[in-house]
C-alpha cells in the first residue's frame, strides 16, 4: 500500500495586530481599575503607599484613638509586595463593589471590537495592505 502524502502545515501569523493589543489593553484597564482602582500602568508603577496609622481625636467631648488604613485609593504593585493582606482586602472589597459594572463593561468592550472589526474589515485591509505593510513591514498589522 501506497504511503499517504503529508498534510501542508498551516502558517500561523507572527505578526502584532494593533487593535488586538488594544483589546487586551482594555480588558487589562478594566480589571485592574475595578480591583485596585488603578490603571495598569499605574498599578505597576505606582507608589508604595498602602500602611495603617494611629488615629486620636474626640468624639462628643470624649477621647478616642484607633487606627485606619491609608493609601487604599490606588493600588500598586508595591503595596500589594508590602501590605498583601491589606492590598487583598482592599482588592476583595472592591470586587464586591465593582463585580456587576466590570462584567458590563467587559461585556460591552467583547461586542463592540467584535462589531467594529467586522464592520471595519475593508477600511482595515486596505490600512494594512497600503500603509502598515509598506512602512512597518510585515510583522505589524492594524
Amino acid at each position: 500500500m501506497a504511503r499517504r502524502k503529508a498534510k501542508a502545515k498551516r502558517r500561523r501569523s507572527t505578526g502584532i495586530k494593533i487593535l488586538n493589543v488594544l483589546e487586551s489593553y482594555t480588558y487589562a484597564s478594566i480589571l485592574s481599575q475595578g480591583l485596585a482602582g488603578n490603571s495598569p500602568i499605574g498599578l505597576i508603577t505606582g507608589d508604595t503607599d498602602l500602611g495603617m496609622v494611629e488615629t486620636s481625636g474626640y468624639s462628643f467631648g470624649v477621647p478616642v484613638s484607633g487606627t485606619r488604613v491609608v493609601g487604599a485609593q490606588s493600588l500598586s504593585l508595591g503595596d500589594i509586595i508590602s501590605e498583601p493582606q491589606l492590598a487583598l482586602n482592599r482588592m476583595r472589597s472592591n470586587f464586591e463593589n465593582n463585580w456587576a459594572s466590570m462584567a458590563i463593561q467587559t461585556t460591552l468592550t467583547r461586542f463592540t471590537f467584535r462589531f467594529g472589526k467586522r464592520l471595519l474589515s475593508t477600511p482595515i485591509a486596505n490600512v494594512n495592505r497600503n500603509i502598515m505593510k509598506p512602512l512597518l513591514g510585515a510583522g505589524i498589522k492594524l
